[in-house]
């Protein structure tokens, strides 16, 4: 573990800058460490422990890189879909290649999210009555390395409804584009997908019905993704208390306060992905969603002021300019806040 955290801190400024290699390299050494099977019971190839644990060392990633967390994150949300499948024989296949980080699982469910909240149509259509052919594309994925494996949920022709699929790379008909050129975590390996004519059969078929299944992931999903949001903040916070010094004392209580509401709301979130709440109470999800992603911006002004002018300078190793560009990612990746601050206007009324 401790060999792979040296790892990131050596190569976190490369994989946000998009370092082939590193990208490369990256969910490899995610897999050797033991990281992706934390939450995933024994029985099925992991070390145990629960949700919880698993957001934690999303966390605890995020604190070195966010584009290592971000692919942690993808990675094991697609596997936690497989732990929900009722597809045993998809499982069985699959999990272990994810589980070591020889096969790249996207979650691909940007846009089912959205669909589940009406806030877009499915962007890939299915023909035929199963087996199927899968037409459409996806305009954002990320996680896909040379051997990945890309959820999807998809719309029917036949007016049945939409279910959701496991698509591998190799499949006839699946394009992937360059990577997209992003301003930061370009060692995410994210791309466009475009599939034309793509054959699935059952084999395939993460569950049958999306609107069953896509509440009842939607806590693993948006609660691993809190992940990113703790760890990015807890890095900023400690390197504000590292760099507070007799001339900065004023920031002493703003800063004490910052850590106190970040570790509040990651024990709500705990304790709610703990106790199941968020499955009948996903506005509460949004709100701890929204609120530390808060957190985020208030820890990074506050490692700004902290640190003074240095943290303005390109040839100081303090690591701010990453995180102030990882941390631009953190109000838009899917669900963005406004999708989920409109989704709560939308309930409230």
């Amino acid at each position: 573990m401790n060999d792979t955290l040296d790892w990131l801190d050596g190569h976190a400024l490369a994989l946000d800058e998009g370092d082939v290699a590193a990208g490369q390299a990256l969910l490899g050494r995610l897999g050797r460490s033991g990281l992706l099977r934390v939450g995933v019971p024994a029985a099925q190839g992991g070390t145990g422990g629960s949700l919880g644990d698993a957001v934690d060392a999303i966390a605890q990633v995020a604190r070195h890189s966010l584009t290592a967390a971000f692919v942690c994150w993808g990675q094991r949300a697609f596997i936690e879909y497989l732990l929900q499948s009722p597809n045993a024989a998809l499982r069985e296949r699959a999990l272990p290649g994810l589980l070591g980080g020889e096969e790249a699982g996207a979650t691909g469910l940007s846009n089912a999210m959205k669909f589940l909240s009406g806030l877009e149509q499915l962007g890939v259509r299915a023909f035929g009555a199963g087996p199927w052919t899968l037409q459409g594309r996806v305009p954002w994925a990320s996680n896909l390395g040379t051997r990945f494996c890309v959820a999807l949920a998809v719309a029917r022709d036949d007016g049945a409804p939409p279910f959701v699929v496991a698509v591998p790379a190799d499949r006839a008909g699946v394009a992937r584009s360059a990577d997209l050129d992003l301003i930061a975590l370009r060692g995410s390996q994210t791309a466009a997908l475009t599939l034309a004519d793509v054959p699935i059969d059952d084999a395939d078929v993460i569950h049958p019905v999306a609107r069953e299944f896509l509440p009842r992931a939607r806590p693993a999903f948006l609660g691993l993704q809190c992940g990113l949001s703790i760890g990015l903040a807890e890095a900023a916070l400690g390197a504000a208390r590292e760099h507070l010094g007799p001339a900065r004392a004023v920031l002493g209580t703003p800063l004490t306060d910052a850590e106190a509401a970040l570790a509040a709301h990651r024990a709500e979130l705990l304790q709610g992905l703990a106790e199941g709440r968020f499955l009948a109470d996903a506005p509460a999800l949004f709100r701890l969603r929204i609120a530390l992603a808060q957190d985020v911006q208030q820890a990074l002004q506050l490692e700004l002021l902290a640190s003074g002018g240095r943290a303005y300078h390109r040839d100081q190793p303090l690591g701010f300019a990453r995180r102030w560009r990882e941390a631009a990612f953190i109000p838009i990746v899917t669900p963005s806040l406004s999708q989920l601050q409109g989704e709560l206007a939308k309930l409230a009324a």
